[in-house]
């Protein structure tokens, strides 16, 4: 097929605008039509307006309603991955002009917590060594919106565990090591080693809905027989579940990664299993159809040097 052939059948409908794409993504992102407006200081209003607009360029509705929430159907996610994308590299081409001014790029990466506190630190300070002029942008949060921050464009990779496969649509992964979870306490804590007597004693800190860790953590308990207990708190942030240990009674199951420098330091001790609780891969996610930039690449080979073991 000749070029201009080519482009003649894949013309844009000339009513299609930044502004409809913009407002897909945030309303795809957060299912509500009133955190969309927040989110881009618009009415709600101009949002269902603007929505509306979209789904009658495009000729099928994008959403499925449910009340106040909107549930993205099928036409909805497959207009989300080439959205997500075309923003992404329009992102990119304005970054990279930018850049080419400034002798400067950046990108743009998520972590989550068992490889903020270790791997990603270490490899981006090797990282800048080589490639002082891109800047490394580094958002934290939890693992569904990083992944869909990344598969809109707005992220060029995620470090950390792997999600669960219905999650990974559209996203290839690379693993770097399989990391397992601890029950971690504070030196002197009354139990010796993981019992579900004492899971069903002491406080317990588990893994939030929605983190990655959580199920494992969850099938782990039920297969040792502790299906009764329910935690006291839940979280995998390194200041606040480490505070509490330190300073009570409590379990707190978490990725190793992101309690390593304070096993190794002593001021927390990982208990002693019966069982292992499964082991996850942590690793790299990127969109499917990514081919990286140079400097990503250089990141993702930086990566795989910090994640072989000291003294490989």
């Amino acid at each position: 097929m000749a070029l201009s052939h080519y482009l003649r059948v894949m013309r844009l409908d000339p009513r299609l605008r930044l502004r409809h794409l913009n407002c897909f993504m945030e309303v795809a992102r957060t299912g509500s039509v009133s955190a969309a407006a927040e989110a881009l200081h618009v009415t709600q209003p101009a949002i269902s307006k603007t929505l509306r607009e979209l789904e009658g360029i495009l000729g099928n509705p994008l959403f499925d309603r449910s009340g106040r929430r909107l549930k993205m159907n099928a036409a909805g996610a497959a207009f989300q991955k080439f959205t997500g994308s075309a923003l992404g590299d329009l992102a990119r081409a304005q970054a990279a002009v930018r850049g080419a001014q400034s002798g400067e790029v950046k990108l743009s990466i998520g972590v989550l917590p068992t490889a903020a506190t270790d791997l990603l630190p270490r490899a981006a300070v090797a990282f800048r060594e080589r490639h002082p002029n891109c800047v490394l942008r580094v958002s934290t949060g939890p693992n569904w919106l990083l992944l869909s921050q990344l598969r809109e464009g707005a992220l060029d990779m995620v470090v950390g565990r792997m999600a669960e496969p219905d999650r990974m649509e559209g996203l290839s992964f690379s693993q770097l090591y399989p990391e397992e979870i601890v029950a971690v306490v504070r030196p002197g804590h009354p139990m010796e080693a993981l019992s579900v007597d004492g899971l069903l004693t002491y406080p317990l800190i588990l893994p939030p809905t929605g983190a990655v860790i959580g199920p494992a953590v969850r099938s782990y308990l039920l297969s040792i027989g502790a299906h009764a207990v329910t935690p006291a708190f839940e979280t995998v942030a390194l200041a606040f579940g480490r505070r509490v240990v330190q300073e009570t009674d409590a379990v707190w199951f978490i990725s190793r990664g992101v309690v390593a420098e304070e096993l190794a330091a002593g001021t927390l001790h990982a208990l002693v299993p019966d069982r292992p609780v499964p082991a996850g891969p942590v690793g790299i996610s990127l969109r499917a159809e990514t081919v990286p930039v140079p400097e990503l690449a250089a990141l993702i080979e930086t990566l795989k040097s910090a994640a072989l073991p000291r003294d490989a």
